[in-house]
């Protein structure tokens, strides 16, 4: 199990449910470090005052709120956790509602919540049932990062996912942002509603980040001296260029039915995905550049080294 972010209680009524906050997903971005180009060393953030040009060490720092330009309260970690806050210690449920009632644009970060022990077993499951029971999902409060959040708990297999969700005031109105009336004939709108029937799929699971593991590619080969990887070709399209739509929706119909077979047989998301990049063309080594002969010189610079994570 993944260490937990949060150990506390699931409040609901008046049965306390202790439970270990971990997290319900796992970042595979590749990360790039700030580097001096010349020597690759690596350049730092340093945390400097503004009054005396001084490095301020991390015990040193502390949260101030700025009132004006001149006048900051400072606030102590102390006081934040001695706020007389009911969720600072528990997540409190508040209300049961239907699923579809949710906007899933006010839904953020996802969280599993693990038993907090064996005498949590028995309401975790209770709460668990009833929610499955009843097809609601429940809303909550709870206080993390000195803040109260609102939260979705639902059931994602045998366990109960915490949804952090964004308060209403925190979401944009689209009202400015939609176009204004046009005209459409019906036969568009159903040529339109052929194409979502045409590329609909049941099972998505089978996509995957491309740009991942092109950049995995490209770092391997430059690591490595290799020749780097030739940019994938593709049509280019004129931006604002005014198209035909109903041409473009009939040829779009056409392809989808193609990819999936001549007699309707359902292709595998892999075959729906855009062409494999082209064959590498040659390029100079990466361990003939200049820059690396500089690092070299200075002895800074590392070898990169490649870390590959399953797909």
């Amino acid at each position: 199990m993944p260490r937990p972010l949060w150990t506390g209680a699931i409040s609901f009524g008046l049965v306390s449910i202790p439970i270990k906050v971990v997290s319900a997903t796992e970042d595979h971005a590749i990360r790039f470090r700030q580097v001096h180009l010349e020597d690759m060393g690596r350049v730092r953030t340093r945390k400097i005052c503004s009054i005396d040009d001084e490095v301020v060490p991390q015990e040193e720092i502390g949260k101030g709120y700025e009132l004006t330009r001149d006048e900051v309260v400072p606030v102590t970690d102390e006081e934040l956790d001695e706020m007389p806050l009911p969720t600072a210690k528990a997540i409190e449920i508040v209300a049961f509602v239907d699923a579809d009632s949710i906007d899933p644009v006010r839904i953020s970060d996802s969280y599993y919540l693990a038993v907090g022990g064996q005498a949590a077993a028995k309401p975790y499951t209770l709460l668990r049932r009833a929610l499955e029971r009843s097809d609601k999902v429940a809303v909550a409060k709870f206080a993390w990062h000195n803040r109260e959040r609102l939260g979705l708990l639902r059931v994602r297999d045998d366990a109960l996912v915490l949804h952090a969700m964004r308060w209403p005031d925190e979401i944009r109105s689209p009202e400015s942002l939609a176009p204004r009336d046009v005209d459409l004939d019906d036969e568009e709108i159903e040529r339109a509603v052929q194409l979502t029937e045409t590329m609909a799929l049941d099972d998505i699971s089978g996509f995957r980040d491309e740009y991942r593991a092109a950049l995995e590619e490209l770092i391997e080969a430059k690591s490595e001296g290799k020749e780097l990887p030739e940019q994938a070709e593709g049509e280019e399209k004129e931006p604002g260029k005014v198209v035909d739509l109903m041409a473009a929706l009939n040829a779009s119909v056409k392809a989808a039915k193609e990819s999936r077979g001549e007699h309707g047989q359902e292709a595998t998301v892999h075959t729906m995905r855009p062409r494999k990049k082209a064959a590498a063309k040659k390029a100079a080594p990466a361990g003939k550049t200049a820059t690396k002969q500089k690092a070299a010189k200075k002895g800074t610079a590392k070898k990169t080294t490649r870390k590959r994570s399953a797909s």
